[in-house]
Parts: C-alpha cells; sequence; structure tokens
C-alpha cells in the first residue's frame, strides 16, 4: 500500500491493501497527520478516563459531592461508553469511519464545554455521561482505520504507537487532573480539566475532516435496530446494580435487575445468531477464533484492573499517605515513565515476540504489585514518593507492554468488512472492565474506607485492592495463551 492511501480523498474499502503498508518512515505527510489526528482522538478518551481521579477531592469539595457522586463521576462516563461502542462500530462500518468519528468528536469537544460549566454534581455526572456518548462513536473508528490500513510489520509499529498512546493516556489523565486542580487557573479550580479538550477536540474535527480517509463497507446494509434495543438495556440493567448496590445494602431490586440484565442479553445472542448473514450488529462468527475471542477476555481483565486500581490509588496518595494532588502527580508520571518505555519497547519489537511480550508485561506488574504492596503494608504511612518509585515504575513497564500488542494480536484475523464491530467490541471489552472495575471498589475499597478520609482506613483497603489486582493479572495473563505464539501465526 502506498502512503497515498492515506490522502484526504474518501474511498471504500473492504478488501486488504493491495500492497504492503510503508515503513513509518516512508509515510508521507498527510499519512502522518492522519496518523496523528487519530491517535489524538484516542488520547483525549482515554485521558478523560482518568482525568477525574486527581481532582476528586477538589471536585467534593466544592460540590458537595458524596461516595456515590464520585463513583458516577467515572462510571457515568464508562457506561454510556460501553452500551454504545458496538452500535458505534457498526454505524462506522455502514456509514464510514471518518463521518462517524467526527460526529462523536462533536458530542464529546461540546459536552467537555459542559462539563467545565457545570453547576453542580447533577449536570456534572449528566455531561460525562454525554461525554461517554461522544466517545462510544469516536474510538471504534480508530482501531477500525488503523486496521484496514496497515499490515504486515509496519502494522504492529502502528499499533506499538497505539499501545504507547494509551499507557500515555492512562496516566497524563491524572498527571493533568492534579497539575491543573493545583495551578487553580482563574480561580477555576478543577474546571480546566474539562475546558482543555474544547480547543483539542476542535483540531481533530478540522485536521480529520482534511487528512483521515474515509472507509466503509462496500455494499453497506441497514443497521440492525433491534439487536441495538437489546444491547445497550442488557448492559445498563447488569451495570446500573453493581454500581448502586453497596449504597442501598443490596436490596432486592439490585439482584433482579441483574437477572433481568442476564436475560436481555441472552434474548439479545439469540437475536443475533438469527440475524448470522443478514446484517447482524455483533458478527458472532468473530468469536469462533480463538484468538480475537481470548482476546477479548484478556482486555476485560485489563480494563476491570485498570478501573480498580487507579481510583483507589489516588484516594490512598491523597487521603492514605497524605500527599498533595501535585505529589500525588508525581506518582502518577512516575508510573506513566514506565508504561512509556513497556510500550516503547513494545512498537520497537515489530510484533516478533508475538503473545510472549504482552505476557511478560502481565507477570513483570504482577511481581511489582505485589511489592508494592509489601511495601505499603509494612511501611504504612511511612511510605514516601522516592521509595515507591521502583515498585511504581515497573508496574507502569509491564502494563506499557500489554495494550498494543494485546489489540494488535487479537484483531490480526478479523476480516476487514467486520473491523468497525471487531473494534466496537474490543473497546466495549475494556471500558466495560473499567466501570465494572470501578463499580468493584464499592465491594473492596468503600466498603472499608465508608468514604472517609481516615489515613489507617484508605491505606487497609489499598491494600486488600491489590490482592484483588494480582489476582485479575494472573488470569489476563492464562487468557493471553489464546494468542498466537509465534510472529508469522498472527494473520493469514
Amino acid at each position: 500500500m502506498s502512503s497515498s492511501a492515506l490522502d484526504s480523498e474518501p474511498h471504500q474499502t473492504t478488501q486488504p491493501p493491495t500492497h504492503p503498508a510503508p515503513g513509518l518512515s516512508t509515510m508521507g505527510l498527510a499519512a502522518w497527520i492522519a496518523l496523528l489526528v487519530l491517535l489524538g482522538a484516542e488520547l483525549m478518551d482515554m485521558i478523560d478516563q482518568s482525568v477525574v481521579l486527581t481532582a476528586l477531592p477538589a471536585i467534593q469539595e466544592s460540590t458537595g459531592a458524596g461516595p456515590d457522586t464520585v463513583q458516577w463521576l467515572t462510571t457515568g462516563y464508562s457506561l454510556p461508553i460501553a452500551v454504545g461502542l458496538i452500535t458505534g462500530g457498526r454505524l462506522g462500518d455502514l456509514y464510514g469511519r471518518r463521518r462517524i468519528l467526527l460526529v462523536g468528536t462533536v458530542v464529546f469537544t461540546t459536552a467537555s464545554l459542559l462539563c467545565g460549566v457545570a453547576a453542580g454534581p447533577g449536570m456534572l455526572i449528566g455531561a460525562r455521561g454525554l461525554q461517554g456518548l461522544g466517545v462510544a462513536l469516536m474510538i471504534p473508528q480508530i482501531l477500525a482505520t488503523l486496521h484496514v490500513t496497515f499490515a504486515g510489520q509496519n502494522r504492529s509499529k502502528v499499533f506499538g504507537l497505539y499501545g504507547a498512546v494509551m499507557s500515555l493516556a492512562n496516566v497524563l489523565g491524572p498527571v493533568l487532573g492534579g497539575l491543573l486542580t493545583e495551578a487553580d487557573l482563574f480561580g477555576l479550580s478543577w474546571r480546566p480539566i474539562f475546558l482543555v479538550n474544547v480547543p483539542v477536540g476542535l483540531a481533530v474535527i478540522l485536521l480529520g475532516r482534511k487528512f483521515i480517509p474515509e472507509s466503509t463497507v462496500k455494499k453497506a446494509d441497514r443497521l440492525d435496530l433491534t439487536g441495538m434495543l437489546l444491547s445497550a438495556p442488557a448492559i445498563v440493567l447488569i451495570i446500573f446494580p453493581l454500581t448502586e448496590g453497596h449504597l442501598h445494602h443490596w436490596p432486592l431490586w439490585c439482584f433482579a435487575l441483574l437477572a433481568a440484565g442476564l436475560l436481555v442479553l441472552g434474548v439479545f445472542l439469540r437475536h443475533q445468531q438469527r440475524k448470522q448473514g443478514n446484517a447482524p450488529l455483533v458478527p458472532l462468527s468473530l468469536f469462533r477464533s480463538r484468538q480475537f475471542s481470548g482476546g477479548m477476555a484478556a482486555q476485560l481483565m485489563h480494563g476491570l484492573l485498570c478501573g480498580l486500581f487507579f481510583m483507589t490509588w489516588t484516594l490512598y496518595l491523597q487521603h492514605g499517605l497524605g500527599m498533595s494532588p501535585f505529589h500525588a502527580a508525581l506518582a502518577f508520571v512516575l508510573l506513566s515513565l514506565g508504561e512509556l518505555a513497556g510500550a516503547t519497547l513494545a512498537a520497537k519489537s515489530g510484533g516478533r515476540f508475538a503473545r510472549r511480550l504482552p505476557q511478560t508485561g502481565a507477570l513483570i506488574t504482577l511481581a511489582s504489585t505485589a511489592a508494592y504492596g509489601l511495601q505499603g503494608d509494612t511501611g504504612q504511612a511511612d511510605v514516601t514518593l522516592v521509595a515507591m518509585t521502583a515498585p511504581v515504575v515497573l508496574i507502569g513497564f509491564g502494563l506499557g507492554m500489554v495494550g498494543g500488542p494485546l489489540a494488535d494480536l487479537s484483531l490480526a484475523k478479523v476480516p476487514h468488512k467486520d473491523a468497525g464491530s471487531a473494534s466496537g467490541l474490543f473497546n466495549t471489552a475494556i471500558h466495560l472492565g473499567i466501570a465494572l472495575g470501578t463499580a468493584l471498589t464499592a465491594l473492596v475499597f468503600f466498603a472499608t474506607t465508608g468514604g472517609s478520609p481516615d489515613a489507617a482506613l484508605n491505606r487497609d483497603a489499598f491494600i486488600t485492592v491489590l490482592w484483588w489486582v494480582g489476582s485479575l493479572l494472573a488470569l489476563m495473563w492464562a487468557l493471553m495463551f489464546c494468542l498466537p505464539k509465534q510472529a508469522n501465526d498472527q494473520a493469514d
């Protein structure tokens, strides 16, 4: 594939590139701009997943938000994403991936402005939900466009860059949240953490319209509206009681909603089974591939441990260890440096190590998490930023080795006509995992602290969280045995 495949002219594609994709060094300026815009859109999504973490105490103080509201600032963002990603991915397949990406960016940018001017916690949660809806339209188009555009070793490098952006964003969000909140720009306290998205979103819209190529299914069918109307309530009915149950001491209605969610999910899957060959929302044939289904499950575990770890870590640093938002942000910087190093290693490997690379990353993170837990358990309040440097950097290094290779290996054999659906499913896995992980904080962390800022309670609760994180890492490592062992097994 020549570099002209990434130009400003729309085109349709359902077939792999005729020629191998060019090396990154030979890509033209338009191709580079398109790639940077796609990665910039991904960066916005991932940053806003975590940007509120280090700003939570300031948001609580200025809005009077309680523990339930704190959870919904993240779950209210993740849940619409988890609900809408599958539909968003299919919309891109049918109506144009660039078009749906730009529509989603408009929604996200508008919602970010509303977050920045929110007068209270209710409006803030509503605007976060609208942000999530925009992301559900944006994000599936990114992986789908990368998947249908690049091939071979060049594909692995591009997915390595994608992993590096994910790694950067995971920690850049809390860092920006801490720095912007501490700076109190124009007396706006935490509000600039959302307002900064406005100029970035406008840049993505303007540059994306000019440089990102259009791609879609050659013979587009109609959207499976019945499938869409079944998938959304199934996810909501499962996530909502998991998030709210602890606040109401797990009443009967929570279990009733969970049962209803599983029932609707079963009806959805049955409907999709009948629709196979007739434009289903989810092509179930994707799951016949051990590579895709195993990668999806590993991605779910990845999101679950991130949702559980990052929210509780910032509360541990500030409430348990008494750090300021700025010093908590520095702890996230340490983790980000490790993640960038791990993701850079993954990008340079060019896919040569196949599943061995992300599996090694999972084991490094597991060992480092255990060391960090032992340090906190024995040192308690004496743990300093300098003392935690080694385990925190290594936790980040291991996680950085996972993201890009896991996406590359999981999607490698997906037919191009199903690229949007597969991307939507894959992204749904991590966002659903994050929502579940955030909900799990109620059982694992807030059940101990009760929302109290008491230092000892927050330290003890976080040690319990690390046991859960370690278990999820071990499970993720085992699931990655479904991925190819050799680099030449990644694609047909």
